[in-house]
């Protein structure tokens, strides 16, 4: 099978653009004809092996930036928006949204945007006292789905701040927690503990900073980080939120509390080590677990933020639900992207892990391009520490394409070579093409429906092919 062409256009120009160059200067560069790099940034042409190596050579690229993995993710959530019922009459077909996503990825963010303006103002209007009360405007996006976006369209990796947690995790030894606690006494700042604490609380007037007694050790870990990157690196925080220009105050707010959060997963788990560890384990998450004084939860996510330019690591997805199958927090450094609005496939085996807590479940899956996915899922808690305190249970998914497979301890005794072994899963059933699936909710769009009155099957409709 001859290797596949790489069109790489966007970031071509992309590239050019922050680097400052005239098209002619790129080229120059590059060691190719002006009319040449034309045809290449316009996507008329592939980019020829030579012209990878000079990209490398002359500028220090990481070539595997060039791989169509943020094309494929546009594409992707550019069909679950033209699944949206009023795009019913003008779906475009697939190869006009690579086409797209590879040429426009500015317009096809934009478009997203746009979409999700319009289903934020569609909701509210379905609820007129939401309506009456709410002060943002409806074509303005969502604050949380804003910044969902940005740590999305960003790999979940973000260079600055995973480096200076990683200076800070190598300046001593001893438990994370201590040295923590120990660089903010020396900022003027005092930790204590207490039965009737919450989580986290910080008392700017007093400098003192409450953690919960009854939270586990790596949630106090992970608390006190959080509140030391807020506190100590108050100006790089504020400079990677000045650089994303978040359309509100509320979404710059809320980043900042995941840019905080992100500092102390990487603090808790620094990236050189962290990587080394988990080529070591062969990605064994309870072995990692303790290790780092991590929860599974913990780990599991920062395996999904392995991709530092340069020394990437396996690339997987990860994702969690509650028990009524909402997402809740999801990225996805492979070709399968979950769905934006709602919840997951059900014959995927994340939804299984509440009905056996504490044991990992294994599963082989196809999606319906024919891409196949090693994924492991487990059931977490976050129990209350008192007897009648709410527990949180939650369910989370891990997971590479199957090429990476041999990577994980988990996958040893699984036979990756049997077609029949891998179930079929999907995204959301408005773009699932599968016509025989028992799970199915909502036909496809972009399928006729038959039916027959005389003849009833697992589904009360046939889906033409």
């Amino acid at each position: 099978m001859p290797p596949k062409k790489l069109y790489a256009g966007a970031k071509l120009r992309e590239t050019r653009t922050q680097l400052a160059l005239t098209q002619k200067e790129f080229a120059a560069r590059l060691g190719i004809s002006l009319p040449y790099l034309n045809q290449m940034e316009n996507n008329n042409r592939p980019l020829s092996t030579a012209v990878v190596v000079a990209l490398a050579r002359e500028f220090g690229m990481d070539v595997t930036e060039l791989s169509a993995g943020d094309s494929e993710r546009l594409v992707s959530d550019l069909r679950e928006a033209f699944a949206d019922p009023v795009f019913a009459a003008a779906m475009p077909a697939l190869p006009d949204l690579r086409l797209v996503a590879a040429n426009a990825p500015g317009f096809a963010r934009a478009f997203l945007d746009l979409h999700r303006a319009y289903r934020e103002g569609h909701e509210r209007l379905a609820s007129l006292d939401e309506a009456l009360g709410h002060e943002a405007s409806p074509l303005r996006a969502s604050p949380w789905e804003e910044v969902r976006d940005f740590f999305h369209y960003c790999d979940n990796y973000i260079d600055a701040v995973d480096r200076a947690a990683e200076r800070f995790a190598g300046e001593g030894r001893g438990d994370i927690l201590d040295r923590a606690a120990e660089r903010l006494a020396a900022l003027g700042v005092t930790v204590r503990t207490g039965d009737e604490a919450p989580l986290r609380s910080f008392d700017p007037a007093r400098a003192e900073v409450q953690l919960s007694a009854r939270a586990a050790r790596p949630t106090q870990r992970f608390q006190l980080l959080h509140q030391l990157a807020l506190i100590a690196q108050a100006d790089l925080l504020e400079a990677t939120l000045d650089l994303a220009r978040f359309q509100s105050d509320a979404a710059r707010e809320i980043a900042k509390v995941g840019l905080a959060n992100y500092f102390a997963g990487a603090a808790l788990m620094p990236y050189g080590a962290f990587l080394e560890a988990a080529q070591d384990t062969r990605h064994d998450l309870e072995q990692l677990s303790d290790r780092f004084g991590a929860s599974i939860e913990q780990v599991a996510h920062r395996l999904s933020t392995m991709q530092r330019p340069g020394a990437k690591g396996v690339p997987f997805f990860f994702v969690r639900v509650d028990q009524a199958g909402t997402i809740t927090k999801r990225h996805s450094a492979t070709r399968l992207q979950f769905a934006r609005f709602g919840g997951a496939c059900p014959l995927w085996n994340v939804h299984r892990a509440f009905e056996t807590p504490g044991r990992f479940l294994r599963q082989l899956a196809e999606t319906p391009d024919g891409v196949r996915y090693f994924c492991l899922a487990r059931a977490v808690t976050k129990p209350g520490g008192a007897f009648r305190a709410p527990v949180r249970r939650y369910a989370i998914g891990l997971g590479c394409e199957i090429g990476w497979a041999g990577s994980l301890v988990y996958a040893d005794d699984m036979d990756l070579s049997r077609p029949q072994a891998f179930e079929p899963i999907g995204i959301s059933c408005r773009i699932c093409e599968r016509p025989d699936c028992h799970q199915r909710s909502v036909p496809p769009l972009e399928r006729q429906l038959r039916i027959d009155h005389n003849r009833r099957g697992v589904l009360p409709y046939a889906i033409t092919r």
